[in-house]
């Protein structure tokens, strides 16, 4: 598929039109990320894809020992009966 497009001033910045059929076939949307990159004298434009972090169990429990101290200080939300509305 060929597009046809032309460079025009918008403020200060040159800006490109990019055709809404186009961004539907690049799976794109307003506010993603492009990659703008020169090969042999022509403007090539990828999109930048957020990789999602998978973590292992082991990253996820690192520090756990530090922070089982900090659940001491909560030992007088558990003690005693409930006085009110209170969820038990």
């Amino acid at each position: 598929m060929t597009v046809t497009t032309k460079i025009r001033r918008q403020g200060g910045a040159a800006v490109v039109t990019i055709p809404p059929a186009v961004l539907k076939m690049m799976q794109l949307d307003i506010g993603d990320q492009l990659s703008l990159e020169i090969s042999e004298g022509e403007l090539v434009v990828k999109p930048l894809r957020a990789v999602k972090k998978r973590y292992k169990l082991s990253e996820l429990l690192e520090g756990q020992d530090l922070m089982s101290g900090l659940n001491a200080d909560l030992a007088w939300a558990t003690e005693g009966d409930p006085v009110g509305h209170e969820i038990s």
